[in-house]
């Protein structure tokens, strides 16, 4: 059954029906821009169901990883054959378990013995937590998860950050994630991205802590604390993604309609819209965790096919340009 068809559907009952064409156009771009680059060497961390081998078999075959599957060789070999795919070629490090897989990928990363690593069929927690504690891994930037959004309905890819990793961020952390996100839009090759500072209001309130975010961040910005980018807020969503809606309220802002990365107040906020995007108006969902030494892609057993290889194609990209420009 074509994977598009239940969205369709959706789409389709609620009066805005989408084409198959229209979908992962800005992904097809990203994976075509990777063309020619060196594949990343990537750890697969505990890669046991067909899902998420799948996805690793399809990046492999794009020339965007070289896979290195960590996890108990059995439940690969197991996995392959369900799925009927060949992994005769790809190096295999077999531990017994995920726990040991994550660890062992983790110390891979450290040594620089593989450039990136990839979630496979594992909790998040355990698959982030020998990365995040890792001394050699971290950097001066917190880390942070970063969705490069493909809607059909939106021109240009859609950045939402931090929907995965910071629960309750403070100021200090969102400086640094907007940072990162910026960061990415360069490599993707967006040299002056827009970002809006989302909030339930667009004016400053005390009693709406992440207005008063929005404020001192646009305010970093002008300081040069925040480099790289037009930075707005706090601003709605529909304000950002709406130049008509900006209109209507008498907004006057340089993001405000034309915005390409969308800073979230916590996760619940950035978790619920990018499922609203991807559930409601045909949207992929793809991303990487920036601000350790290697990209971090951070994968789910939901996520669709094209969304697997956009992910693999961002870290490619994220990870030629950073050794550039270090």
């Amino acid at each position: 059954m074509d994977p598009i068809l239940p969205h369709t559907i959706t789409l389709q009952q609620s009066g805005a029906a989408i084409s198959p064409e229209a979908r992962g156009h800005h992904y097809q771009r990203l994976i075509e821009r990777s063309r020619g680059l060196p594949p990343l060497r990537t750890a697969v961390v505990h890669p046991v169901d067909t899902v998420s081998l799948g996805g690793v078999a399809e990046a492999a075959a794009e020339q965007l990883i070289v896979p290195v599957l960590i996890g108990p060789l059995a439940k690969i070999k197991f996995a392959a054959e369900q799925a009927n795919l060949d992994i005769s070629s790809f190096e295999i490090v077999p531990v017994e378990h995920s726990h040991a897989a994550a660890i062992e990928a983790a110390a891979l990363a450290s040594e620089r013995k593989v450039e990136a690593l990839m979630k496979g069929s594992l909790h998040t927690d355990e698959f982030m937590g020998p990365i995040v504690s890792s001394e050699k891994l971290r950097t001066a930037r917190r880390m942070s998860h970063v969705f490069v959004i493909d809607t059909p309905l939106y021109p240009r890819p859609l950045f939402v950050t931090d929907a995965a990793l910071n629960i309750y961020p403070t100021l200090s952390d969102k400086s640094d994630i907007v940072q990162n996100a910026i960061d990415l839009a360069h490599a993707l090759g967006n040299e002056k991205p827009r970002v809006a500072i989302l909030s339930a209001v667009e004016t400053v309130t005390e009693k709406i802590k992440s207005t008063i975010d929005a404020a001192a961040l646009c305010k970093m910005a002008d300081r040069g604390q925040i480099t790289g980018a037009i930075v707005d807020g706090p601003l709605a969503f529909d304000n950002a993604v709406s130049d008509e809606a900006a209109k209507t309220k008498g907004i006057v802002s340089p993001v405000a309609g034309r915005a390409d990365i969308f800073v979230v107040p916590d996760i619940e906020a950035g978790n619920m819209l990018a499922k609203q995007l991807e559930y409601l108006a045909g949207a992929d969902v793809a991303g990487i965790v920036l601000g350790a030494r290697v990209p971090v892609i951070l994968t789910s057993r939901a996520d669709k096919p094209l969304a697997r290889l956009g992910s693999c194609a961002i870290a490619l990209q994220w990870a030629r340009y950073s050794a550039q420009v270090s």
